[in-house]
C-alpha cells in the first residue's frame, strides 16, 4: 500500500483545523521535507482556479495554484513523488500543460505522477470559455497531445479542438516513455480512458468502497488494460473507518495509539483486498504543524512496517 499525503494548507476546506490556514512559506518547505525524509510515497495537491460561489460553502474560496505548488515541493523535496490530484484537463491547452509537467519531471529528476479528472465546476468552464458539455472530448485531446509532444522529435497533432504542429518542443520528461498518468472519474468514459493509462482514481467518492469492484472489472473487460495486471495503481481517496479521524493525537495514551494503529492497519486490509494500492495517510485531529509532523512520524515507525503489501 503506497501513502500520499496532501500537503495541508493548499485548500481551506470549511472545518479544516485553524492551524492549517495560518501556514507560511517555511511551514510548508519543512512539512514537505518531513513527508519526503519519512519515505512516505507522494505528496499531492489539488487544482481549482476559482470556486463558484454556490461551492464556496462546501469547499471553500482558498485554494492555490496545482503546478506552483508542485515546483515549489520539487524544489524542497529529493525523493518523494509529486502529483496533482487531480489536473482539471480542459482548464488547460496541451502545448502550455505538456512543457509544465515536462519541467517539473526534469527538475525533480522524474519524480511527477500526472492525475487528471475532466472537472465538475460548470461556472469555471464558463470563465475560461471551455464547453462544458466536451469536457471528456477535449480531455482525450489533450491526453493523445501531451504523449505526443513527450515522445515526438516532430511533434504533430491534429484534433477537434487542438492543432498542433511545425513547433520542436523540448524538454522532454525525464520518465520514458512519459510520466505515469491516472485518471479520476467514475463514469464509463473515464473508467475506459483509465485503461488506456497507468492507473484509476474514483472521483468524487460519492458512492461506496464495496461499488468499486465491478467498476474495476469494467477497466479490467477492456483490451487496452491487458498486460497491467501487476502495475495498474487504484487510489481510493476515502478510508473505512470513518471514527479514525477522532482521534486526539496529542492527548492519546499509549494504549489508544495501539489501538488506532490496529484499526488503521484492518482499514488498510480492506482497502487491499478491493484492489486499492494508493491512499492518502488518514488523518486524526491536530491543533498544530508541529503535531501534524508528529503523527506523520509516528505513522512512519508504527504503522508503515506493518502496511499490506
Amino acid at each position: 500500500m503506497k501513502i500520499q499525503v496532501a500537503l495541508p494548507g493548499n485548500n481551506h476546506l470549511p472545518g479544516s483545523p485553524e492551524w492549517m490556514t495560518r501556514l507560511q512559506a517555511p511551514d510548508h518547505q519543512r512539512i514537505a521535507a518531513t513527508v519526503d525524509g519519512l519515505g512516505f510515497y507522494a505528496i499531492t495537491t489539488s487544482e481549482h482556479f476559482a470556486m463558484p460561489y454556490e461551492e464556496v460553502p462546501r469547499l471553500g474560496p482558498y485554494w492555490t495554484h496545482a503546478l506552483t505548488v508542485l515546483a515549489f515541493v520539487a524544489g524542497a523535496t529529493e525523493r518523494v513523488r509529486l502529483d496533482a490530484s487531480v489536473l482539471v484537463l480542459p482548464y488547460h491547452h496541451p502545448l502550455a500543460l505538456a512543457k509544465a509537467l515536462s519541467t517539473l519531471d526534469v527538475l525533480s529528476g522524474g519524480r511527477l505522477d500526472v492525475s487528471v479528472g475532466v472537472g465538475h465546476a460548470v461556472r469555471e468552464f464558463e470563465c475560461l470559455g471551455v464547453s462544458f458539455p466536451e469536457r471528456g472530448a477535449i480531455a482525450d485531446e489533450m491526453l493523445d497531445a501531451l504523449k505526443e509532444l513527450w515522445s515526438a522529435a516532430e511533434p504533430v497533432y491534429r484534433g477537434k479542438f487542438f492543432t498542433i504542429e511545425g513547433l520542436a518542443f523540448e524538454p522532454k520528461p525525464v520518465q520514458r516513455p512519459r510520466p505515469p498518468i491516472y485518471v479520476g472519474g467514475n463514469s464509463k468514459a473515464a473508467l475506459r480512458r483509465a485503461a488506456r493509462h497507468e492507473g484509476w482514481q474514483p472521483n468524487p467518492t460519492d458512492f461506496t468502497l464495496e461499488e468499486i469492484p465491478p467498476l474495476f472489472d469494467y477497466i479490467r473487460q477492456q483490451p487496452e488494460y491487458r498486460g497491467k495486471e501487476d502495475s495498474f495503481e487504484l487510489c481510493w481517496l476515502g478510508f473505512p473507518d470513518q471514527d479514525a479521524a477522532q482521534l486526539a493525537f496529542a492527548g492519546a495514551s499509549g494504549g489508544q495509539l495501539s489501538a488506532h494503529r490496529d484499526r488503521l492497519l484492518e482499514g488498510f486490509s480492506v482497502l487491499a483486498g478491493t484492489g486499492v494500492t494508493r491512499t492518502p495517510i488518514p488523518l486524526p485531529r491536530t491543533a498544530s504543524a508541529g503535531e501534524f509532523l508528529d503523527y506523520l512520524r509516528w505513522f512512519s515507525a508504527e504503522v508503515s512496517p506493518r502496511l499490506p503489501g
